[in-house]
């Protein structure tokens, strides 16, 4: 156990973080909180990307395939031993179901990871193909580029592209009421 004044370091991180000669101390405590600030927005950040989260599981995947492995190895070699007579059927052994659930569990987790990544970039492509014009936040006023379009321009874009949409809607109600007014039966007379 380190106490309070033993922990290791990188040569690189110990120069960065001492004093700088000449420089006062209120700086480096008005940047102290900023970089736990990007330290919690980093950590969010890794809890919804997807690809983050694949990265995390894929150890937790290979570590339950060998448990699978294990246990059927132990089952198999025990059931071996009861056909030879050599063991009871008394002695308990542990569940393969079991470990082998978690190990789908965690392949579902992977496939749910990989679509959600796969969703996000076709998302991505879409909005780059459809948009391609960036406009500026509010939030990040120094990402302002000269193609970037303005929010007036942009809402003219959205409201053509939702009458486009609202175009194609009723063509297709106008298309499904004639399809079904023709598949009815003419009354008899």
């Amino acid at each position: 156990m380190l106490t309070h004044g033993e922990f290791t370091r990188s040569p690189g991180t110990m120069a960065s973080q001492q004093p700088q000669p000449g420089g006062p101390m209120s700086q480096a405590g008005l940047q102290q909180p900023t970089s736990i600030q990007q330290q919690q927005q980093l950590s969010q950040q890794q809890d919804f990307d997807p690809v983050h989260k694949f990265k995390m599981l894929i150890p937790q995947l290979k570590e339950s395939l060998q448990n699978v492995m294990k246990i059927a190895s132990l089952n198999l070699a025990h059931n071996t031993s009861i056909d030879n007579g050599i063991q009871s059927s008394d002695t308990s052994v542990q569940r393969f179901d079991k470990s082998l659930e978690e190990f789908y569990a965690l392949c579902d987790q992977l496939e749910l990871c990989l679509r959600l990544a796969y969703e996000c970039l076709s998302q991505s492509i879409d909005s780059a193909k459809h948009s391609p014009n960036l406009v500026p936040t509010a939030t990040k006023p120094d990402t302002v580029q000269t193609e970037s379009m303005s929010y007036a321009q942009y809402l003219c874009m959205i409201k053509s592209q939702i009458s486009c949409a609202k175009d194609i809607h009723n063509a297709l109600l106008e298309c499904s009421k004639k399809i079904a007014g023709k598949g009815q039966p003419q009354g008899i007379m």
